[in-house]
């Protein structure tokens, strides 16, 4: 029989799970409400990285209209919103030296990033969520950072808060001196804002059947460098995208690069987690595409200071679950609210978390004690600009997935040119399941990085600053421990080595002489790939100790 652990256990009305924005945003709407109606309020925050932003990775072109919303005065508050989308540039690369350069009539509407009656903002959504935090805790927000919510409190069918992971057990799973139990967070209501692929998130949604009747969500992998270049190649507010090279037909996604404040440019990839084949590894891709002439001109000469890689649900509306259960709610990149045919989230996130924060509060206003399903919530959502930006973009991912980049392009144009009228188009294979047998495509020989403008996994991870307690349990768990030997290497030759974007995963050679699966725990930038991609759906990302994973500056 197993041994009850004596937890400790803390009551507050509302327990957010997440740092992001969407988190962030609800959690400051509640107190602002809870101000603003003289009533006491107790609103907490549980964020697994080490600092609020440590664990925060996107582009990001911002539009700053749930900001807005939530902030009026956010530029006389110090909102890190200083460099305005000057000019925009979309590419289409050919091969590895040739690219077009689109004209502006043919970049459709929702890739403009200048013009317009909002402008927009070349940001680090890192430390847009650290003052979104400072603002949260003059309103009386507890944020407490370094807590990793391990699981979910549900009892009779409703959910009544969450478990913090233990602190200070060892890899054989036993109690190390210093070991802490971790404590239950109760709450009338709970928000799960754990960004794309949330653990936590992903549970509720099967154990609810959230997704029913939904079109399986679609994933990319999002790899992102931040660069200090020299003066007189940065222009502050210019805008790059484009796709085309080094994708083959088959392989959906792009790139982008930003020209920020302080000398500093940003740039990444995007790449479906829909590709089919198992020899392609996202990280290699993304390091020869800078060495296309459009992208290297920016970069020459310049010094890479941080890396990061990320999932991003990019399903949209035909995938996005209900957000609604007993006792709580599923908000932003947890749900998968992203607009992928913007290539932006931070907004629409937000935007469902001051939705969530509205419903949440209306209820507790009039004394309601919890645990219930907050219907009124889905009828908001369904009212708000957010909800319409998703409703007219709803066919994007789906229609490069079914037609192409080109031809999907083409159809997508035209349906945002119709404001969403084209009939709607589905893709109803999950990610993991596009995957092929490696005999049907020749293997891939990636040319080895330069150390000027490409690199190699090890010098990348150590810039993203990951670190994890070695002596504790692995937070990627298989549910078959001789699987990826079994079977994923001899049909797939074991695609974890290279979907991986931080060297996790290996086939090494055993003390037999057999090939062995290792598993590199400690390198993890908790991206999720792995959890996504996995042919077999045989790696369960759970969270590990809490402070542990990357430590991203301004990204």
């Amino acid at each position: 029989m197993e041994e009850q652990v004596e937890r400790e256990s803390m009551e507050f009305d509302v327990v957010i799970v997440g740092a992001g924005p969407s988190g962030l945003a609800a959690a400051c709407r509640l107190m602002q409400q809870a101000n603003e109606a003289e009533q006491e309020l107790s609103v907490c925050v549980v964020e697994k990285g080490s600092e609020v932003g440590a664990h925060i990775l996107s582009g990001a072109i911002f539009e700053p209209r749930a900001l807005q919303e939530l902030f009026p005065d956010w530029a006389e508050r110090g909102a890190p919103l200083t460099t305005p989308a000057s000019r925009d540039e979309v590419y289409l690369l050919k091969d590895a030296e040739k690219g077009q350069k689109l004209p502006n009539a043919l970049v459709p509407p929702s890739m403009h990033n200048t013009g317009g009656d909002m402008p927009r903002y070349v940001i680090s959504a890192g430390n847009l969520c650290r003052w979104l935090a400072e603002q949260a805790e003059g309103l009386g927000v507890e944020i407490f950072p370094g807590f990793a919510a391990q699981e979910a409190i549900v009892e009779e069918g409703v959910v009544k808060g969450i478990l913090i992971g233990d602190m200070g057990v060892g890899a054989d799973g036993q109690p190390k001196d210093g070991h802490m139990p971790g404590m239950e967070l109760r709450a009338r209501y709970t928000l799960f804002a754990e960004g794309a692929r949330g653990h936590i998130g992903k549970r509720l949604i099967e154990e609810y059947r959230l997704d029913a009747g939904k079109d399986p969500q679609h994933y990319g992998i999002g790899l992102k460098e931040l660069w200090d270049v020299p003066a007189e190649q940065h222009e502050p507010g210019l805008v790059l995208h484009g796709s085309g090279w080094p994708l083959d037909k088959h392989t959906h996604g792009g790139w982008f690069l930003y020209h920020g404040d302080n000398q500093q440019v940003v740039v990444g990839l995007i790449m479906d987690l829909s590709y089919q084949n198992p020899w392609l590894s996202p990280f290699d891709e993304f390091q020869r595409m800078k060495h296309h002439p459009v992208l290297a001109k920016h970069l020459e000469g310049g010094k890479r200071v941080a890396y990061g890689a990320r999932a991003i649900a990019k399903g949209g509306l035909n995938c996005l679950p209900k957000m609604t259960f007993p006792g709580g709610l599923l908000i932003g990149c947890d749900a998968g609210t992203l607009n992928f045919a913007k290539i932006k989230g931070l907004h629409t996130a937000m935007k469902s978390g001051l939705v969530a924060a509205e419903t949440v509060f209306e209820a507790v206003a009039k004394g309601d004690e919890g645990g219930q399903e907050l219907t009124a919530f889905t009828e908001k959502w369904e009212a708000s600009w957010a909800y319409a930006e998703l409703k007219e973009s709803s066919s994007f991912g789906p229609a490069i997935h079914k037609y192409g980049t080109v031809m999907g392009g083409a159809y997508n144009f035209a349906d945002q040119l119709l404001r969403g009228k084209l009939p709607n188009v589905h893709d109803t294979t999950p990610d993991h399941a596009a995957l092929k047998p490696a005999s049907e495509f020749e293997k891939i020989d990636y040319p080895k990085p330069d150390g000027k403008l490409s690199f190699d996994k090890p010098s990348s991870v150590f810039l993203s600053n990951t670190n994890h307690e070695e002596d504790q349990p692995c937070h990627l768990q298989l549910a078959d421990r001789e699987l990826p030997i079994r079977e994923n290497l001899p049909e797939y030759a074991e695609p974890a080595q290279r979907y991986c974007p931080a060297g996790v995963y290996e086939v090494v050679e055993g003390d037999d002489g057999k090939p062995r699966f290792q598993i590199n725990f400690q390198n993890c930038v908790h991206c999720k790939t792995c959890d996504i991609k996995d042919p077999a759906q045989n790696i369960t990302w759970v969270a590990p100790e809490g402070g542990g994973g990357p430590n991203y500056p301004n990204m």
